[in-house]
């Protein structure tokens, strides 16, 4: 099989292929481990307290005046909750 460079004889990468990308592999395969090890991972670390997913219901009143802030209004919701603990919590 007789494939075509991926770059141009200037080192411009020439335009992919679906043939192109049935042909690759992913860098863990390909690449050393020394260079692996240094790279970026992918995706976001992991947190070490992350955020639960549940299903809560509010007045509609509660839920558009939130969501009248824009863009975070759920993280709003949770840091106000959040100061309501801390400032009824007992020491």
């Amino acid at each position: 099989m007789n494939r075509q460079p991926l770059t141009t004889e200037s080192g411009e990468v020439r335009e992919l292929t679906p043939k192109d990308f049935k042909h690759m592999r992913p860098a863990s395969k390909v690449l050393p481990d020394e260079l692996l090890s240094v790279l970026p991972k992918r995706g976001r670390p992991p947190k070490s307290n992350p955020k639960k997913q549940l299903t809560i219901r509010l007045n509609s009143e509660i839920i558009d005046f939130f969501k009248s802030h824009g863009k975070g209004w759920q993280t709003e919701i949770n840091k106000i909750l959040q100061n309501h603990i801390d400032s009824h919590r007992t020491a």
